[in-house]
């Protein structure tokens, strides 16, 4: 079978929405990392707070908050980590039994594409969730790494490499943050890949929703709006209020 007799097994609209998936997916990577000046993403403000506690952390005595606080990050990114590898392990169990999903699919929607089609759906996902796979465990070693510089910061408030191992490790707390968020926005869209299993216009309507949430979740949340709050502004508030505007 050639390359163009498998590539015509799928329709027009199964490469629009292919395309949708992999465009929309670097699109809102890239609006979330690089925001309009004006218009902060709650990631790129989260940024900011990294730093701040790595310089609240020079005067902290002793450390142990802050040591507990990395640790909490590594064990989170740890769990995404594994369960990516399980989901991984998963598909290509289901990759190996195409002809059985193909047989569900004949049943529950008529559909007649022969296993290489399910194969490639299937083959889509891994590779998305492969790429969460390595951005977690990359994220996991860069907060190692933060705990090995946080760990280098001088206890003498006046020693001259205070403040600058102290922005290092703001960085590399930084860095694994981003690469974290990407892992997780990876895992976003291979759920989102599942779509395509029913067809391609689920999966582009899948697409779309996802963007619209993830664009809600770092544009115009509650949470965004409680981070641009400046501290002068932040007063006490009745619990009965703070209940109401959780989200």
């Amino acid at each position: 079978m050639t390359i163009l007799h498998q590539l015509s097994l799928f329709s027009p609209l199964d490469l629009a929405a292919m395309s949708l998936l992999i465009g929309g997916w670097m699109w809102i990577g890239w609006r979330i990392e690089n925001p309009a000046p004006g218009r902060p993403s709650v990631s790129v403000l989260m940024a900011d707070f990294r730093r701040d506690w790595m310089y609240q952390m020079v005067t902290r005595d002793p450390r142990i908050f802050d040591a507990q606080l990395v640790s909490q990050l590594r064990q989170g990114t740890a769990f995404f980590a594994s369960t990516s590898m399980i989901a991984i392990g998963g598909g290509l169990a289901l990759i190996g039994n195409t002809e059985q999903l193909a047989g569900v699919a004949r049943d529950l929607m008529q559909d007649t594409a022969p296993a290489f089609v399910w194969e490639v759906k299937l083959l889509i996902i891994l590779v998305i969730l492969s790429n969460a796979f390595l951005k977690f465990v990359w994220a996991h070693r860069l907060f190692g790494y933060c705990s090995v510089m946080m760990a280098s910061v001088p206890n003498d408030v006046s020693d001259p490499l205070v403040y600058p191992r102290a922005n290092q490790a703001a960085e590399l707390n930084i860095t694994a943050a981003r690469s974290f968020n990407r892992g997780m926005r990876a895992t976003y869209f291979a759920l989102t890949a599942t779509a395509w299993l029913v067809g391609a216009a689920p999966l582009m309507v899948a697409v779309l929703i996802t963007l619209a949430v993830l664009y809600r979740r770092e544009f115009v949340s509650r949470s965004r709006e409680f981070l641009l709050e400046l501290p002068a502004q932040q007063t006490a508030t009745p619990k009965s209020d703070r209940a109401s505007r959780s989200e």
